[in-house]
């Protein structure tokens, strides 16, 4: 019997058409796909000769048990079966891949790992922006907005790095993010949510610090979203408050 496998992919914040070639043949090689909620559902259709399995993953949401997903991919591996797990996003990007690796290294399985497009990425494509810009921003932040233990990121420590923040995960917790930020950054910094990036219900809000969590109740923006906070979203395309001096 041939040795089975295991690839992480990345299938993107939703928009089909931004999946890599590389990802689009893995696909079609596929024999078995465990496809994480926030993946596009409709990737399956690049799979035909496998058999989809959906292994929804989402905060604050009933979820497929981590080691139920690991020892699923193990098991079918082992039987010679190329299983692709399909993560939403990138899969290297606080999408538990880590654990992922190191189980399925640790029983013997082959990984391997394909990148997709990141939703922070998106988003920033979205509002036709950089997230980086030598008169703004010298360079961005990832973080997620849940640590292990309900622990959060010292938000103050993260704003005085004066980067673009990209805020994961953040929309349950946004009074506080805002509170944190607001610490060390004027309540005119520029801020920006986008909702479900690159998909058909992608939402976009461009405000301000001070005015992110009212206006985000106001727009009744939920998860799954970006929360994008800095001066170089001044250079979005629809930023509509010319009169809001960038923070000092």
């Amino acid at each position: 019997m041939n040795p089975g496998k295991v690839t992480l992919l990345g299938a993107g914040p939703g928009d089909l058409d931004l999946l890599t070639i590389k990802a689009v043949k893995a696909l079609a090689a596929a024999d078995v796909l465990l496809i994480d909620d926030l993946a596009n559902p409709e990737i399956a259709s690049l799979a035909p000769n496998a058999r989809a399995i959906y292994v929804g993953k989402r905060g604050g949401c009933k979820s497929t048990p981590q080691d139920f997903i690991q020892r699923l991919a193990r098991r079918y591996a082992l039987q010679g079966r190329h299983v692709v797990r399909v993560k939403g996003g990138e899969a290297l990007l606080f999408g538990r891949a880590g654990e992922e690796i190191a189980y399925l290294r640790q029983k013997g399985v082959e990984v391997d790992l394909i990148n997709g497009i990141s939703s922070g990425l998106a988003a920033a494509a979205s509002l036709g922006m950089s997230l980086t810009h030598r008169d703004y921003a010298h360079g961005v932040t990832f973080v997620t907005a849940h640590r292990q233990g309900d622990r959060e990121p010292d938000w103050q420590a993260l704003a005085a790095t004066r980067t673009t923040l990209v805020i994961y995960m953040g929309m349950t917790r946004i009074e506080r993010i805002a509170a944190g930020l607001l610490r060390s950054l004027p309540a005119n910094t520029p801020a920006a949510i986008v909702q479900a990036a690159s998909s058909g219900d992608e939402h976009r809000l461009l405000t301000t610090l001070g005015q992110l969590v009212h206006d985000a109740e106001r727009e009744q923006l939920g998860s799954p979203a970006v929360i994008l906070v800095g001066e170089a979203i001044c250079q979005a395309k629809e930023w509509v408050s010319p009169d809001i001096a960038l923070a000092a």
